[in-house]
């Protein structure tokens, strides 16, 4: 007996076997069991997600020996015959080789005669939006008022093709796409039955590949059996489909996060070598980006990329994946996009503007130093490590007085202020991005020793530590210092302003002084009192 593939042996042969379609089950199991019935109805959806053999479940139910229900006997002859596709009245027309109007006007001359078994004479047209125009219009009146033993059931995967007319005179009903999940499950199952050895990371690999389609990962299935040597791996299916994994898509972002060009085309190199599909490789970064922007939103969790670089990147890739059609071979464009993505990464800043003279104190100031020659007042601002050394190094100014606040005692790492200045110069002058970046930016310097350096990172940032961005930030500041570093993180609570802390602070107090200059303009106070505005501040984006 000649083998008999998975799709067609493990066809479900009634409405409990079917897999993701319970919204339709439900409405029909209700019509049959209640006797509501429409003369005519319309399954839409994709290829292999099960119309036609709802379509051919329901003729069976119609016509089952034991009466009309949504669960036929299964015993029957008339069961039996549907089951072996020989029952003389379910009448199935492929329309896409029956398109003529001839062929639907000998269709529907029959129609007028008593069945000759079953209760129904059931007319199952597949494709239907492939009939001509001059088809339509004749199937138009008899599928408004059939006979009362004939019922109709047309299949389509393109609705918008088929006539309004048509549609209006149908009980429609959309099927799902099913979910990878629902897929692999019911492929575990499968292959648990049929004593086959498999990974559960290539079913899942299956179950993607489908886009949907029970019928395509069943077929997959057994062509991926077959290449396995009776068995399903992993390896296989990549190999096999040039399926993209977990792996590669995490490389990728890694590459582009740390802004490495030659890494990534190698990644892409080696995709193409495989004969991988470029556009399941952007539908993979894609996915991945999509889970950071929800871990962001949702759980204020840290990420490779810090939000605006997220939604910036899943941007690119998007129009990639869109344009790859247009390009001129799908490597390039794909290279293209990853290229993209790091020629518009976001820059991070060369500079930080220093602390200017105390806002709140800034006329006091002057006023001392108008009785103390030996007091001098704030030069203008500069920018660059130098300023940030000054800040690190400079007394306050006095503030005025104010009521006593009992400050809690910080418990944490101090760092020493000179290792603090050394620190903020580094972090500056530094090449890198990425979480290589926020790593040093909420880190502090806790000794230095050439070759050893030794950090302490906020243990509010642990997660973004790993071997991998350890070793990033240890050649980027071999780099910097221009011999080998020896680096060493540890984790725990920080008492000093990291770099990061000082950015923020510098901001605000900025906002506060451009703030005080406008309320002691005359010019703005003279405007705001004439049109009745007012100041507000405006976080930059």
């Amino acid at each position: 007996m000649s083998y008999e593939v998975l799709a067609r042996r493990l066809r479900p042969s009634d409405f409990s076997a079917l897999v993701g379609q319970e919204h339709v089950v439900k409405a029909l199991s209700h019509a049959l069991d209640s006797g509501r019935l429409h003369h005519a109805y319309l399954f839409t959806g994709t290829r292999g997600v099960g119309k036609t053999t709802i379509a051919r479940i329901l003729a069976k139910s119609l016509n089952c020996e034991q009466g009309v229900s949504a669960t036929p006997c299964e015993q029957c002859s008339v069961c039996t015959e549907v089951k072996e596709n020989r029952f003389i009245d379910l009448i199935e027309v492929d329309a896409a080789s029956r398109t003529g109007v001839d062929d639907t006007r000998e269709l529907l001359e029959n129609a007028q005669y008593m069945p000759t078994r079953g209760r129904y004479k059931v007319y199952l047209i597949d494709e239907v939006h492939m009939l001509s125009i001059a088809s339509f219009n004749a199937l138009l009146k008899t599928l408004e008022e059939p006979p009362e033993h004939v019922k109709f059931l047309l299949a389509t995967t393109d609705p918008k093709k088929v006539p309004v007319t048509v549609l209006s005179r149908c009980l429609q009903f959309q099927l799902k796409n099913l979910s990878s999940q629902m897929i692999a499950d019911y492929l575990s199952k499968v292959l648990v039955d049929e004593g086959i050895e498999f990974e559960p990371a290539g079913v899942d690999a299956l179950a993607k590949s489908a886009q949907g389609s029970m019928r395509d990962a069943l077929s997959l299935t057994d062509q991926t059996i077959a290449y396995g040597q009776g068995r399903l791996m992993h390896a296989d299916v990549v190999g096999m489909l040039g399926v993209i994994g977990h792996d590669e898509v995490t490389a990728l972002l890694e590459a582009i996060a740390e802004g490495s060009a030659p890494s990534a085309m190698q990644i892409s190199a080696q995709l193409d070598e495989r004969n991988s599909d470029f556009a399941d490789v952007l539908r993979g970064m894609l996915e991945a980006l999509h889970e950071m922007a929800v871990s962001q939103a949702v759980n204020a969790e840290q990420t490779l990329f810090a939000a605006d670089e997220v939604q910036l990147y899943y941007q690119i890739a998007l129009l990639g994946l869109r344009d790859l059609e247009i390009a001129p071979d799908p490597r390039s464009g794909f290279e293209m996009t990853l290229l993209r993505m790091l020629a518009f990464a976001p820059k991070p800043d060369s500079t930080v503007p220093p602390r200017a003279a105390q806002s709140s104190s800034s006329l006091g100031d002057s006023a001392a130093a108008a009785k103390n020659p030996d007091v001098s007042v704030a030069e203008p601002e500069s920018s660059g490590p130098e300023a940030l050394q000054r800040v690190a190094h400079s007394t306050p100014a006095a503030p005025a007085p104010q009521p006593e606040v009992v400050e809690p005692v910080l418990e944490g790492f101090v760092a020493d202020a000179q290792l603090l200045s050394r620190w903020y110069e580094w972090v500056e002058q530094i090449k890198l991005s990425g979480v290589a970046k926020m790593i040093a930016e909420h880190a502090v310097l806790k000794t230095l020793q050439l070759p050893k350096v030794a950090l302490v990172l906020s243990d509010e940032h642990d997660t973004l530590l790993n071997e991998a961005q350890r070793s990033g930030l240890a050649r980027a500041l071999a780099e910097l210092l221009g011999e080998e570093v020896e680096l060493e993180v540890e984790i725990g609570p920080i008492a000093s302003e990291t770099p990061n802390q000082l950015k923020a602070r510098l901001a605000q107090e900025r906002q506060s002084d451009a703030e005080a200059a406008l309320q002691q303009d005359t010019v703005v106070q003279n405007l705001l009192s004439e049109f009745g505005g007012k100041i507000e501040a405006v976080t930059p984006r």
